[in-house]
């Protein structure tokens, strides 16, 4: 019997829960690179990195060649790159969001009625380079942010 998808995602986001993993998927969106540099900009142990690298490998996220005694890693597909792009700018809304709920909260601590409103919290925002469409398709909505502004 087939594994339902959402348990299936379930796993795949599992695979992802390793820093080193992020870390390593991170490094390889610059391109290919063998172990030895990998293993020079993680700090972790050898035989650790190699364990995570395994990991990636039969998850199908990296793809590993060999070119003479030098194992190069690569991600399998541009897709994990813009899986990883899409993670930090959800990452980046989400540290926002707080940040203004922050500011608003110390306002208010401080008895001003100047906290921060809906509009002006919208408006001083970075703006994102995701459309509407892109924030609605993530479950981002204007009217979120103004709740939480």
């Amino acid at each position: 019997m087939p594994v339902p998808l959402y348990q299936a995602k379930a796993e795949f986001f599992r695979t992802l829960g390793h820093p080193a993993r992020i870390r390593v998927l991170e490094l390889l969106q610059g391109g290919p690179r063998p172990v030895r540099d990998l293993l020079a900009e993680i700090d972790i142990e050898a035989s650790s990195l190699s364990q995570q690298l395994a990991v990636l490998r039969r998850t199908q996220l990296v793809t590993a060649t060999r070119e003479g005694n030098t194992v190069v890693y690569a991600l399998s597909t541009p897709d994990v790159a813009a899986l990883l792009s899409t993670a930090r700018s959800i990452l980046t809304d989400m540290i926002t969001d707080q940040g203004l709920l922050l500011d608003q909260l110390r306002a208010d601590a401080d008895g001003s009625e100047a906290a921060t409103t809906p509009a002006t919290a919208t408006a001083s925002r970075p703006a994102t380079t995701r459309s509407a469409g892109d924030r609605a398709a993530t479950g981002r909505s204007a009217t979120k942010r103004t709740l939480l502004a």
